[in-house]
């Protein structure tokens, strides 16, 4: 499996720095993962969480496979079954560039621990329907470039290399246009669910990052992007750029089609 190229790993690894505040996530779920870029990404920061990833195509199966998650999960996240195995099981869940759909919401903070924290990307505000479900909204930009909707986890593997040519050029292209501009909102679930949005303090490493530092980070990630089209590998270590950012600190393969184990 290839390495996710340098731009699209910069974006990445930027949004994982918004979650460098907290303490470090003891199990984490990434939502249409995909081939589980964003958690290969994410590890550079959080090296001791264990990533799982759900995503409806085989590639999340492929992304166990090759150890970049701890479990894959084949389906939906809203698929009942599924949710009734991940209930109440992370400390995050991630759901990046997708449409803020309300159902899926609700499924996010159904599996995450009370407590617990959300990360959304979306083109969509998701405010609204987090706050109506008595989350607390931690911290939000409006500035935060990502990538355009990628073609890989929709072509069959032999045009795998085609399809991430073009994500790393739409990526390039689009890069600080009102196109790749999106919501990037971080919720915390309510320590007492059905009693309001008083989900009290989380002891973390230090402030969330404000709006001021999410676009530095963004400005840094995108303004030195490798234009070459061949990438350049990730070596682990922080960007030299990090330094000013507020400091954070079973496997198996579930079927959908699996009867729905009891709920905890």
């Amino acid at each position: 499996m290839p390495a996710p190229t340098a731009p699209s790993l910069r974006r990445l690894r930027s949004t994982a720095r918004a979650l460098r505040w907290l303490p470090e996530p003891e199990s984490w779920l990434d939502v249409g993962t995909g081939d589980a870029d964003f958690p290969e990404a994410a590890r550079t920061y959080f090296p001791y969480t264990a990533f799982d990833g759900i995503d409806p195509t085989p590639r999340v199966l492929h992304a166990q496979a090759v150890e970049r998650l701890e479990e894959g999960y084949r389906g939906a996240l809203t698929d009942p079954h599924l949710a009734a195995h991940l209930r109440a099981r992370y400390d995050v869940v991630s759901l990046l560039n997708r449409p803020a759909d309300p159902g899926e919401l609700r499924a996010a903070l159904a599996a995450l621990r009370p407590g617990g924290h959300l990360l959304v990307e979306s083109a969509d505000d998701p405010r609204p329907a987090l706050e109506s479900q008595g989350c607390t909204i931690v911290a939000t930009s409006r500035r935060s470039a990502h990538i355009p909707p990628r073609l890989t986890p929709h072509v069959p593997p032999d045009l795998l290399p085609v399809a991430r040519a073009l994500d790393h050029t739409a990526s390039l292209l689009l890069s600080g246009t009102r196109f790749a501009r999106t919501y990037r909102v971080i919720a915390r679930k309510p320590l007492n669910p059905g009693r309001g949005g008083a989900g009290g303090a989380v002891a973390g490493r230090g402030s969330a990052p404000g709006e001021a530092v999410w676009e530095a980070l963004d400005t840094a990630d995108t303004g030195t992007q490798d234009t070459s089209g061949t990438g350049t590998q990730d070596t682990g270590v922080p960007d030299a750029q990090d330094t000013g950012v507020p400091e954070v600190q079973n496997t198996g393969v579930v079927d959908s089609s699996a009867p729905a184990p009891s709920a905890p």
